[in-house]
């Protein structure tokens, strides 16, 4: 579990009702539920408008990152590369073919094949930074799906506000109702730039982070295999991708 997204939440909206509390304001003035059904059903709606069908599901599937990020432990896979490299040194790349099978990265399990088959160190890149390059661009569209959310909430809480604003011209008549009901029609407003600038866009922006860490652990992988492929030595090997420790 993520702390740190989890404790980013409640600062940001602890922040947004500790204000309106001290500016004589209570958490009940800030509840509204047709303003809550506008900004979010109208801003899920214009998202998933636009939004393919393989994106989408992507972009549920990894909604977990937010919280629960990949566990990447780049020391492991550098350790996991150097056994790789002294057992083929030892019984020579066949003898890859029984770990590449009980490997349980699919990534890495490709690339532990290409090598038991011989294949020249530069295909075997070629192939790998293609699967990398494909799997990157699917993961990035996908968080588009919560950046476009970010970017319609603010609009749709406009559109909750004057919606709001229309209800209370019935009301000119009535002096006494002018004021609540103005503020209640703002609160949609509240809504949809709070949920964009304190949710939506930061969310799209851990799972970008999460994505080019996962490209960058992927990577370590890739030139860890060239280097086996190329019979360089297991040392050597441990030595050149320590550098992506830091």
């Amino acid at each position: 579990m993520d702390m740190l997204s989890i404790l980013g939440v409640i600062i940001g909206f602890a922040a947004l009702i500790g204000g309106n509390f001290l500016e004589g304001g209570s958490w009940q003035s800030l509840v509204n539920g047709p303003a809550a059904l506008i900004v979010i059903g109208g801003t899920l709606g214009a998202a998933i408008l636009q939004t393919p069908k393989t994106n989408l599901r992507r972009a549920l599937q990894i909604f977990s990152w937010i919280f629960r990020p990949p566990r990447l432990q780049f020391q492991k896979g550098i350790d996991t590369v150097v056994s790789w490299a002294i057992a083929a040194r030892k019984h020579g790349l066949l003898g890859l073919e029984n770990i590449s099978e009980s490997e349980k990265d699919p990534f890495s399990r490709k690339g532990l094949q290409l090598l038991v088959d011989g294949s020249e160190p530069e295909v075997i890149r070629h192939v790998l930074e293609t699967d990398l390059l494909v799997a990157e661009k699917r993961d990035f569209d996908a968080v588009h799906f919560y950046e476009s959310m970010g970017g319609y909430a603010p609009t749709i809480g406009i559109i909750g506000a004057v919606i709001g604003l229309i209800h209370v011209m019935k009301h000119l008549t009535d002096p006494a109702q002018l004021g609540p009901g103005i503020a209640v029609a703002f609160v949609a407003t509240i809504y949809g730039v709070a949920f964009a600038n304190l949710l939506l866009l930061p969310m799209a922006n851990k799972l970008r982070q999460c994505i080019r860490e996962q490209s960058h652990f992927r990577e370590l992988m890739i030139e860890g295999i060239i280097a086996i492929a190329n019979g360089e030595n297991p040392k050597v090997i441990e030595m050149k991708l320590s550098g992506y420790l830091h």
